[in-house]
C-alpha cells in the first residue's frame, strides 16, 4: 500500500528538520573543539594539525555536512539553513563547558531570539521544489541562475586571489565573505545530488546522462566544502571565534536563500503572510546570534581585562 503523497511530505519535512536540528549540534561543536585545538597548539608552540583535539573538530565537521546533506535533501534549504543558528546556540553552550565562557542576560536572550525565530520558520517553510531530473537540468541552465553563479566565481577569484593574500588577516570580512559565498554551490549541488542519486545508481534508461550530472555536482560539493573549511581555519587563527561564527552565519544563511530561491524556485509557494512571517523569523534568528556572539565576545574581554591586572 502506497503512502498518500502529502504523508510522505510531511514524514519527509520532519525528518528533514530532525536531521538539521542534529547536524547543527554537530556543527556547533565543531567551532569549539577546532578553536580548542588551536589554542593547545599555540600553548605547546606547535601546530594545531598535530592536535587530536583539533581533529576531532574536524571529524564533527565532516558528519556534521553529511547530515546537512540529507536534511537538504528531505525539507527545502529556506527551512534547513536557517535552523543552523541552532549550532550557534549548541557552540554557546558546549563553549561554556569546554572553553570555559560564559552567557550574561544578552546572550540567553540571543538564544531565546534563535530558537522563536526557528519554529517561525518551521511553521511558515515552503514546499515547492526540483521533482525531476530534467527539471532539475533546466533550472541549472536558467539564465538567471547561470548569470548568478557566475558573478559569484568572478567575486571569490577576486577575494582569494588579489583581496585575501593582502587584506585577510587583518580584515575578518575578506574570509567571511569567502566561506559565504561558496554556500551558493554547496547547498544547490547537495540538494540536486539527492535528487539524481536514484536515477544515476540505480542503472535506469537515462542513469549515463544523470550519472555524468551526479558526478558533476559532486565535484562541485567536494571543492566547496574543502574550500569553505580551508579559509574557516585560517580565520579562526587571526579572528574570534564568536564574531567570525556569527557574522558568518548571517551572511551564509542570506546567500544559501538566495542561491536556493532562484534555483529550486522554493518561494513561488509562499503567500505574502507566509513570505514576511518567514522575513521576520530570519531576521529575529540573526539578530539572535548577533546578540550571542557579542555577549561571549565581551565576556572574553572581562576575562582578558582580568589576566592583565
Amino acid at each position: 500500500m502506497e503512502m498518500d503523497p502529502e504523508l510522505e511530505a510531511r514524514a519527509s519535512l520532519t525528518a528533514g528538520i530532525v536531521t538539521a536540528v542534529v547536524s547543527s549540534f554537530i556543527n556547533g561543536l565543531t567551532f569549539v573543539l577546532q578553536k580548542k585545538g588551536i589554542l593547545r597548539s599555540r600553548h605547546r608552540g606547535g601546530s594545531h594539525l598535530t592536535d587530536v583535539v583539533w581533529w576531532s573538530g574536524t571529524l564533527c565537521m565532516i558528519i556534521g555536512q553529511i547530515g546537512n546533506f540529507f536534511a537538504y535533501n528531505m525539507a527545502p534549504a529556506v527551512i534547513v539553513t536557517p535552523l543552523g543558528a541552532l549550532g550557534v546556540l549548541f557552540g554557546a553552550v558546549l563553549a561554556s563547558w569546554i572553553l570555559e565562557e560564559r552567557l550574561n542576560i544578552v546572550g540567553k536572550l540571543g538564544c531565546v531570539l534563535c530558537c522563536c525565530g526557528s519554529v517561525l520558520l518551521i511553521v511558515h517553510a515552503p514546499k515547492a521544489e526540483a521533482t525531476s531530473i530534467l527539471e532539475l537540468e533546466e533550472r541549472l541552465l536558467d539564465p538567471v541562475f547561470a548569470t548568478y553563479l557566475l558573478f559569484v566565481l568572478l567575486l571569490l577569484l577576486t577575494l582569494i586571489v588579489w583581496v585575501a593574500p593582502a587584506h585577510g588577516h587583518t580584515n575578518i570580512m575578506v574570509y567571511i565573505t569567502i566561506c559565504s559565498l561558496f554556500g551558493n554551490f554547496t547547498v544547490p549541488s547537495s540538494k540536486g545530488l539527492g535528487l539524481l542519486a536514484p536515477e544515476a545508481l540505480g542503472g535506469g534508461s537515462s542513469s549515463s546522462r544523470a550519472l555524468t550530472l551526479f558526478l558533476f555536482l559532486l565535484m562541485i560539493l567536494t571543492v566547496s566544502v574543502l574550500s569553505q573549511f580551508f579559509f574557516i581555519n585560517k580565520a579562526l587563527q587571526h579572528f574570534s571565534s564568536n564574531i567570525f561564527e556569527a557574522i558568518y552565519y548571517v551572511m551564509f544563511t542570506s546567500c544559501v536563500i538566495l542561491s536556493s530561491a532562484l534555483l529550486f524556485k522554493e518561494c513561488t509557494t509562499l503567500t505574502v503572510s507566509d513570505g514576511l512571517t518567514m522575513l521576520c523569523a530570519l531576521t529575529t534568528v540573526c539578530v539572535g546570534v548577533v546578540l550571542l556572539r557579542i555577549s561571549q565576545e565581551v565576556w572574553k574581554e572581562k576575562e582578558d581585562q582580568k589576566k592583565t591586572e
